[in-house]
């Protein structure tokens, strides 16, 4: 239940702070004064998104906040949550502010919390019926939860729809085996005839590389047998070779060394350059041996780069992934040769759509008790609802193969008048019947799964009269076993209410404000007044209004 709401520079309310009690509740005032910022406020506390433009005029940003009575179910909620409910264990207080880029923030019981965390606890809080909420119930789905509901058949639905989602896997599952064991033997005959190509040939890790950088180097064997004699000609064979020209030349700088110290730098220098021309000649001469011209092993070399050139040039892949390849076409038709198990997938899939069948009929089970039930409930109020004689149906149209949603579609249908045939809902009904179809339709399937706090904005809208004292009564006899908050604009309705808030407008500093102020029964007696219309309020319509408020009692 809502105890208390305080909102801060939200729209067009400076500040207001309410407190309120159980039973029924209504909010009345003329068009625009701000009767159902109330409901936009509760809305957002419930997690609902926020834009800037609900921060009112000149203000940095908005301050919401409401404190509930702890359900049980609520309290589930938090404790799963990780969320505080020792400090106050018997409420749980909700708030939001909103800045002027619309951002948010939100908090349970004091604790920072994302919006989610927000509308998950504000599902066990408050039901809100908005203005056009009974539009919705021309939706097949909208039919569909209110049926669930009704029947309290909402694990049942989840776990239909588990099941569904399971048999299709299994369905697809053994759809793609089959369909493997038929694409399998065609990728098998071209490995096989690969692999054939590849064991012959029998490529090693890095093959193309080693075999092309040996045969660039015999290809050029004569070049390099002459310019590596040379080089050592140059550098130790001949009379002036260099080594012998520098040995004579280090001898030398080591006797003016001896004169003058500072050469030995230069000195060292000149014997360490021996030493590396003397390792390059030694390594030069070894090299040297390995080059000599030999055309058969060139031979061989060609022949075996044109052998692993035209295989991989038969499986279009580059000559260095040869080894790789030869790998995993090997591993493939390993995989291939694993026999398919269509039977195991078979048995699986045939499991999971007799468990599908049997919640989903289950399911089937819990709406056609609750179909029936329901379907004279609300027959039973459409009499009371200016529609005499009318008749209501919640139909349960069987499904060739059912769904995730179950074995039918759910249908509502009416008959408006004696004698009519029943159809869908979508297709005969007027807006001001929908709306009654729709009121009594959230009226009788809350009064099984009540929440704490149940809120209709103008749910009364396109309907008067007798029609309108007869909402009153329902609204009146729901809110004796759970909190009712109701945006009216009928007086018939707000008569019946425990309690009376009334918004008004007004101008303060050059702005449009909205105050709501808890109406006393002299209070009660003026709104009323007003509501039955009229620019004048005459002492007849006062009386007319006392007699309403007692009628509505």
């Amino acid at each position: 239940m809502l105890r208390r709401l305080s909102i801060q520079d939200f729209v067009i309310v400076t500040a207001l702070d309410m407190e309120f009690e159980a039973g029924l509740t209504v909010f009345s005032g003329e068009t625009g004064a701000g009767k159902s910022i109330l409901i936009d406020a509760l809305s957002l506390l419930c997690g609902a998104r926020a834009e800037a433009d609900v921060i009112r005029a000149g203000c940095a940003r908005a301050q919401l906040s409401a404190e509930f009575e702890l359900t049980e179910p609520a309290r589930r909620c938090l404790a799963a949550q990780a969320l505080d409910t020792e400090t106050e264990p018997n409420a749980i207080q909700l708030r939001r502010a909103i800045d002027c880029n619309g951002r948010s923030r939100a908090f349970i019981n004091g604790t920072p919390v994302a919006l989610a965390q927000l509308r998950e606890i504000g599902a066990f809080l408050v039901d809100i019926h908005g203005q056009h909420a009974h539009q919705q119930v021309l939706r097949a789905q909208v039919q569909r939860a209110l049926l669930d509901d009704y029947a309290n058949a909402w694990t049942l639905a989840e776990e239909t729809a588990h099941a569904w989602r399971a048999w299709r896997a299994a369905l697809d599952a053994l759809r793609r085996a089959a369909d493997a064991v038929r694409e399998t033997q065609l990728e098998r005959e071209q490995l096989v005839w690969q692999l054939s190509e590849l064991d012959a040939l029998a490529p090693a890790p890095n093959e193309w590389e080693t075999v092309n950088a040996e045969h660039r180097r015999l290809s050029h064997a004569a070049d390099l047998s002459a310019g590596l004699h040379g080089a050592l000609d140059a550098l130790s064979n001949a009379d002036h070779a260099l080594l012998a020209r520098l040995g004579a030349w280090i001898a030398r700088i080591r006797e003016l060394a001896q004169i003058d110290e500072a050469l030995n730098e230069a000195l060292a220098a000149l014997e360490s350059a021996e030493i590396q021309l003397r390792e390059a000649v030694y390594v030069l001469s070894h090299y040297s041996r390995r080059v000599e011209p030999d055309p058969q092993p060139l031979a061989q070399l060609s022949a075996r780069l044109e052998a692993l050139h035209m295989c991989a040039r038969k499986l279009r892949i580059p000559p260095g992934t040869l080894s790789a390849e030869h790998a995993a076409r090997r591993a493939r038709l390993a995989v291939l040769d694993a026999a398919v198990d269509t039977d195991a997938l078979q048995t699986a899939c045939t499991q999971a759509k007799e468990r599908y069948n049997a919640v989903a009929q289950r399911l089937s089970n819990a709406r056609a008790q609750a179909a029936r039930t329901l379907s004279a409930a609300v027959t039973q109020s459409m009499q009371t609802l200016a529609m005499p004689g009318g008749c209501f149906e919640a139909a349960l149209i069987p499904l060739p193969e059912g769904n995730a949603h179950g074995l039918e579609q759910i249908e509502f249908r009416i008959a408006a008048h004696p004698g009519a045939p029943l159809r869908p809902l979508a297709k005969i009904v007027s807006g001001g019947e929908l709306a009654r179809i729709g009121l009594a339709l959230a009226v009788i399937a809350r009064s099984v799964n009540p929440n704490p706090t149940l809120i209709f904005d103008e749910v009364d809208s396109g309907i008067g009269g007798a029609v309108a004292e007869v909402v009153g009564r329902l609204l009146r006899q729901l809110a004796q076993r759970q909190q009712i908050l109701c945006v009216t604009h009928l007086p018939q309705v707000a008569v019946c209410a425990d309690t009376h808030w009334r918004a008004a407008k007004e101008r303060a500093d050059g702005q449009t404000v909205s105050d709501i102020v808890r109406l006393d029964q002299s209070g009660r007696i003026e709104e009323i007044a007003r509501m039955l219309g009229g620019i004048q309020i005459t002492q007849t319509t006062r009386q007319h209004a006392e007699e309403m408020l007692r009628a509505g009692k």
